[in-house]
């Protein structure tokens, strides 16, 4: 969690910062801490993260958007390289695996303890404690599979909106999950689509403009998400389909325009908790991945890697890895062996 000083210090740059720009990671979590940090004081612009890292390519956005300050939100990797070229104040707020980095402020629960596991939200909501972005606050928390501290005072202000208080009925059985699942999917399809439904989405003041299309925007969003969200019911249903006996849960899906490995895993994770879920979409030669379970599938993924053109990682029970197609049987074979060994 970020301290007073911390908190302090980051609500103090957000204020004095004429243009700022943020960088966040193009999940919920990541979507939801840019919306907490922007409506603040609605000043400077957002721009989506599609891989692990901020590098050198994001030069030109700071060169295009001239800011005075720069947020990271999210994002598990900034090069060091981007660092020392950016010439302006770095404010980095992550919960991902810590990195050793100069020229930047890093805020990071990780690095004081290993085991912590806060969203970029939930940080993001320290900051802002606009009331009405609470609901915000809780999608950001929810789409990083966890159940925040505030989750009794959201209840209250939204009764309708979330009645459980265990993730699997509040992510899949609430209204609440809905605007979750709405979080990732607004962000899938072609750029100028995706930007146009941010945009909209700073200026939305209430949960309620989306679920009951009250607005011309909220009408808009929701019929957006529900072309994309007729897509993943197609696939999700076909998975279902490919369940067995097995501890491991296997879907290959081939999807040209938009991804969906991470929302399926994390579906399938809470329809059949007992099982390893892997998700795999073959695209340019690569199977690119999301590894989910209700255990720690972390170590066993690390040691699948050996040996294996490919890379992976993330959080203990739910990861994601990237593996060339000619090195993929003997990724799974190992995977495999390792879940075993450690049931």
């Amino acid at each position: 969690m970020l301290t007073e000083k911390n908190v302090s210090l980051l609500r103090k740059e957000l204020e004095t910062a004429k243009n700022p720009l943020f960088f966040y990671d193009s999940d919920g979590d990541g979507l939801a801490a840019f919306l907490l940090l922007y409506r603040i004081h609605r000043e400077g612009k957002g721009v989506r993260i599609n891989t692990s890292s901020v590098n050198i390519h994001g030069l030109r956005k700071v060169e295009e958007l001239n800011p005075d300050k720069i947020f990271i939100l999210d994002i598990p990797v900034v090069d060091q390289e981007f660092l020392d070229q950016v010439k302006r104040p770095v404010f980095w707020i992550d919960h991902h695996q810590p990195l050793h980095r100069t020229k930047v402020q890093y805020f990071n629960p990780r690095i004081q303890d290993s085991d912590a596991y806060i969203p970029t939200s939930r940080m993001a909501w320290d900051i802002s404690r606009e009331s009405a972005d609470l609901w915000i606050a809780m999608i950001g928390s929810l789409a990083d599979w966890h159940l925040p501290d505030f989750t009794d005072d959201f209840i209250a202000q939204y009764p309708d909106l979330l009645k459980y208080k265990d993730l699997t009925r509040a992510s899949y059985k609430s209204k609440i999950g809905v605007l979750m699942k709405f979080f990732f999917f607004i962000q899938k399809g072609p750029s100028h689509e995706v930007h146009k439904s941010v945009k909209t989405l700073t200026r939305i003041k209430s949960p309620y403009e989306i679920l009951n299309q009250e607005t011309a925007q909220g009408k808009f969003l929701w019929a957006r998400f529900q072309k994309i969200n007729q897509k993943y019911d197609e696939l999700l249903k076909d998975a279902k389909t490919g369940v067995k006996g097995g501890k491991i849960l296997l879907y290959h899906y081939s999807e040209n325009l938009w991804s969906f490995t991470a929302n399926l895993a994390n579906e399938l994770m809470a329809l059949y908790p007992k099982k390893v879920i892997i998700i795999a979409r073959n695209k340019g030669g690569e199977m690119k991945c999301s590894l989910r379970a209700q255990f720690k599938i972390s170590d066993a993924l690390e040691k699948a890697l050996h040996g294996v053109e490919g890379r992976g990682g993330g959080h203990p029970n739910a990861c994601g890895a990237v593996i060339k197609e000619e090195d993929w049987a003997l990724f799974l074979h190992q995977f495999k062996e390792e879940i075993k060994r450690g049931t």
